[in-house]
């Protein structure tokens, strides 16, 4: 089983900026695959951004975050996180950490959620 333990959400005014952490522990395999992902009230839960463990961590990014949004991550510490500047209103969600473990008996793990609002 894996442990995922978010932290760092908040309201913020337009503009402003916020960084979530998601540190992961238990059963995770050196090839994995940790990212984040919201979902608005009403809406499905959508992808924002995966960074990969090896391959000098290959990034990936929603488009609407494109530019704003940057994730790392620190692989000696099972952790990953999301910088997120120039929020905007649309931005509020709950954000959910994610880890998938690459391979053979791999599997997929959510954390439980923070909340990020947006708003003057």
């Amino acid at each position: 089983q894996v442990q995922l333990v978010e932290s760092g959400g908040g309201l913020v005014q337009p503009g402003g900026s916020l960084r979530l952490s998601c540190a992961a522990s238990g059963r995770i395999f050196s090839r994995n695959a940790m990212g984040w992902y919201r979902q608005a009230p009403g809406k499905q839960r959508e992808l924002v951004a995966t960074i990969t463990s090896t391959s000098g961590g290959r990034t990936n990014y929603a488009h609407s975050v494109q530019g704003r949004f940057t994730i790392s991550r620190d692989n000696a510490k099972n952790t990953v996180y999301l910088q997120m500047n120039s929020l905007k209103p649309e931005d509020t969600a709950v954000y959910y950490c994610n880890l998938e473990n690459l391979g053979i008996q791999g599997g997929n793990y959510w954390g439980q959620g923070t909340q990020v609002s947006v708003s003057s």
